[in-house]
């Protein structure tokens, strides 16, 4: 039976002005699809009100968390100051910057690899 793990946590949405808004989101990650990890965002931050859910490598969360920008498809993971780290996700709609606590997403990595190796 596949186990799924959750994690809310708070990021921050960056904006062109560089101004920085709070949002919630769910870090996912489901031993059903082992080398993936989902990040759920709430329907307000979309364009259509719907709720958003990013899928992506978990190697490239696991690169982007070691201290160098990392880039794989439309999805960027990089180092921003010392305890942030910024998911860039592209779409034909724009870019989105999110920053998160290092500290979080090294976490939800770690549960991952203990859950899915």
């Amino acid at each position: 039976m596949p186990i799924t793990l959750e994690q809310p946590t708070g990021a921050r949405l960056l904006t062109a002005d560089e101004q920085e808004v709070a949002v919630p989101a769910t870090l996912r990650y489901t031993s059903a699809d082992p080398q993936a990890v989902h990040f759920v965002f709430p329907p307000w931050i979309s364009l259509d009100g719907e709720e958003v859910t990013w899928t992506f490598a978990r190697a490239l969360l696991e690169e982007g968390l070691a201290g160098r920008p990392a880039v794989l498809g439309n999805v960027q993971v990089r180092p921003y100051g010392t305890s942030r780290t910024v998911v860039e996700l592209r779409a034909e709609e724009g870019v989105a910057a999110i920053s998160f606590p290092t500290s979080a997403l090294t976490r939800f990595l770690l549960s991952s690899l203990r859950v899915g190796g």
